[in-house]
């Protein structure tokens, strides 16, 4: 490394080693190349010096810092209870307690005639019985994650996935639930799927190959060595991914194997689980299908005859394409995602108008055996309905949660009849909706389209050109970011700050055409939309030209990187999180993890000189103009499989050789956790730690002061 590592008020400077990159005629010289080697000895003291220079340039954001921190507790039920929900002859919930970073997964015995407990912190219910202590497993490990917890139909024993390094490799365990003790811990490093046998004889579990594609399937039966387990499927093209479910029933073994425009699936019938898949139907390029078992049919949402989806049925015994029957096509505005089949009832989850919602179809007799829909109505126009906890095939309701930017999560039981019953209300300390304002505007974007973009301030706060700003954005792989209540976010509406989520194509928010607009050689798009929704904020006086900050993370972070390149002069501030930005190369090199699978996303620029030039031409790292940018703000960890931490490690290196800013006005900041993954630190408290710096940071750069609003929790 250039710069001795002794001295953290000076910005690291990395070795230069020049190589070359040829495609099409084009030649790019990559001056930090040698960083993609992830054993070269000279990166991890890199990124501590990062770290260290990161400390000394914010040092003193501690007060503020500080003072975030305290505010996210102050508003923050620490000793809670979820909802129980009932499976078989439990009920189901989980504990969190003031001081722990982790919640408790528990259950208690389900009573006959009783009705749904209401279960108290600190105090256990009769018969409780703990099933993962995420502190006790968490115990000497800076991270810990339960990817999945299963529990056998004999409800004696549970199925664990856990990783404890951030890299999303988990090792399995099964445990007997009365005693804790471990019954079979022969698999280690799959992937996060899991599912029981209808009898419990058997697990099924997920393997990655070296580029962390979910390829295969594997059948292990308890008690015997993973040498001795069996390979249910092996998907050889690396287009397409593996993923699996039990269906609700426990019956039956649903898996899609899927690239992002093509999907094929097949059953399994898991009280033989030895025995043979049944394909629904073969893959077609561009027919994209996925189903769920309902009882002695099938449940088929897919694409055949609309872009946005419909929802079909076909019985069990002959699910394929040619007996497929409509139950509900999309109306304009609509997006069909999915259902949930109940026993009695079916929950289907769609978008309409940009926001998530759910309607209601009834069960029939007949040809035509699901009814008309009821749709189901929520309290702002603002707000979204989402799937809750819903274990049980049996239960006579679904779980819905309701929640909008200024609506805390409210988790409600909704009956077929359309009746509902409020389970519980987020209980947020200090907070009053009446003090803020929510609302959905539609910008006019450069080319005409009009993009939605989702406001909430404080109510006294006007358009006087005056107000600090933050803008959030994704915009990719038909991911919707839909208005969801944070804690977080009333740290900056207090403040002042005007709060915008903007919805960019490239995302899934206005259907499928919504995402095709913003991928491949279209997407640009998604740039182009995210800056237009920034100029709006400052064109009608809500943000202050020069108090715009902006934050995304991971594809977001993409979007970010673009964006400030393409216009710097329009944000103070930005933060990239686990920032994809150095696309192209990522994309040009099918040996690391994701990439091939994601040519169908971004396009292939090995073999098209179109998609060549396209990426390179909003590649954040090779795009880096001579000029003042915003202050930014970097995160990463190191062991983020999805977006390799280098990235922004190269992407920093590069920003500082290349603009104009001043160091201590603006400064070029990378902060990496060193044991972690791509969600950032595990643990519920250090996770807020790291969300105030963040928020602080940028606060710091748009001029927004940060004084004591709520007194620390004791």
């Amino acid at each position: 490394m250039s710069t001795p590592m002794n001295n953290p008020t000076i910005p690291p400077r990395a070795d230069r080693e020049p190589k070359e990159r040829v495609f099409h005629g084009d030649v790019f010289v990559d001056d930090f190349a040698w960083m993609r080697d992830h054993d070269d000895p000279r990166l991890l003291p890199l990124v501590e010096a990062e770290n260290a220079y990161t400390a000394a340039r914010t040092g003193h954001l501690q007060e503020a810092t500080d003072t975030i921190f305290a505010e996210i507790r102050s508003r923050v039920v620490e000793d809670d209870v979820s909802v129980p929900v009932r499976l078989g002859d439990w009920w189901y919930f989980s504990r969190t307690s003031q001081g722990a970073q982790y919640e408790v997964h528990v259950r208690a015995p389900f009573v006959a005639d009783e009705s749904r407990p209401q279960p108290q912190p600190g105090v256990a219910l009769p018969g409780e019985q703990v099933l993962v202590d995420g502190n006790a497993e968490a115990e000497g490990a800076e991270f810990f994650e339960l990817a999945a917890l299963e529990i056998d139909r004999s409800g004696t024993r549970m199925a664990v996935l856990v990783d404890r390094t951030g890299g999303e490799r988990y090792d399995l365990e099964v445990r007997d639930i009365a005693t804790g003790a471990v019954l079979d811990a022969a698999v280690t490093q799959v992937g996060h799927d899991l599912a029981w046998s209808f009898e419990g004889t058997h697990l099924f579990y997920g393997r990655r190959d070296d580029a962390w594609r979910a390829h295969q399937i594997w059948r292990h039966e308890l008690g015997t060595p993973a040498d001795a387990d069996v390979l249910v499927l092996d998907e050889p093209d690396e287009l397409f991914n593996l993923g699996f479910e039990a269906s609700r029933d426990d019956r039956w073994l649903v898996i899609h194997s899927g690239s992002q425009l093509t999907t094929e699936a097949h059953l399994l019938d898991l009280t033989a689980p030895t025995g043979d898949l049944v394909l629904v139907e073969p893959r077609r390029h561009g027919l994209d299908y996925s189903v769920e078992v309902d009882d002695d049919r099938i449940l088929v949402t897919h694409n055949e005859t609309h872009a946005d989806f419909e929802l079909a049925w076909a019985p069990l015994a002959t699910p394929g394409r040619a007996h497929w029957r409509t139950v509900h096509a999309p109306a304009p505005g609509e997006r069909v995602l999915g259902p949930v089949p109940f026993a009695g009832f079916v929950a289907l989850f769609m978008r309409r108008g940009g926001l998530a919602t759910a309607t209601l179809l009834s069960k029939t007799d007949g040809d035509r055996p699901y009814g008309a829909p009821r749709d189901i109505p929520t309290a702002s126009a603002l707000a979204v309905l989402k799937p809750g906890s819903n274990p049980s095939y049996d239960a006579d309701a679904v779980q819905l949660v309701a929640t909008s930017l200024l609506t805390p999560r409210t988790v409600l039981d909704v009956r077929p009849d359309g009746s509902s019953t409020v389970l519980k209300t987020q209980q947020v300390p200090g907070f009053d909706a009446d003090r803020y304002v929510e609302e959905r505007v539609w910008v006019p974007g450069r080319d005409g389209t009009r993009l939605p973009l989702d406001i909430a301030r404080r109510v006294d706060v006007e358009p006087d050109g005056s107000n600090p700003g933050y803008l959030y954005g994704y915009g990719s792989y038909e991911v919707s970011i839909d208005p969801a209540f944070s804690v977080l976010r009333l740290s900056m509406l207090d403040r002042g700050v005007v709060y915008a989520l903007a919805h960019p194509r490239g995302g899934g928010e206005m259907g499928r055409a919504w995402y095709d607009q913003g991928k491949l050689l279209d997407k640009h798009h998604t740039f182009d939309d995210f800056v237009d929704c920034g100029r709006w904020l400052v064109e009608q006086g809500w943000v202050s030209s020069d108090r715009l900050a902006a934050e995304g993370g991971s594809a977001g972070g993409l979007l970010i990187g673009a964006s400030i390149n393409q216009a710097p002069e329009l944000f103070r501030a930005v933060h990239a999180a686990v920032p994809f930005v150095d696309a192209l190369t990522t994309i040009l090199d099918p040996t690391l993890p994701l990439t091939v699978g994601e040519w169908e996303e971004w396009g292939n620029p090995i073999d098209d000189p179109q998609v060549y030039a396209a990426m390179k031409a909003y590649s954040p790292y090779e795009n880096i103009a001579a000029v003042q940018y915003p202050a930014v703000l970097a995160t990463t960890s190191v062991n983020d499989t999805r977006v390799s931490f280098v990235e922004p490690v190269k992407w920093v290196q590069q920003l500082r050789e290349t603009v104009t800013n001043d160091p201590a006005a603006r400064p070029i900041v990378l902060r990496t956790e060193i044991v972690a993954g791509h969600a950032g630190s595990s643990g519920r408290y250090d996770a807020w730690k790291q969300d105030a710096f963040e928020i602080a940071f940028l606060l710091d750069q748009i001029g927004v002061a940060v004084r004591p609003s709520a007194p620390p929790r004791p």
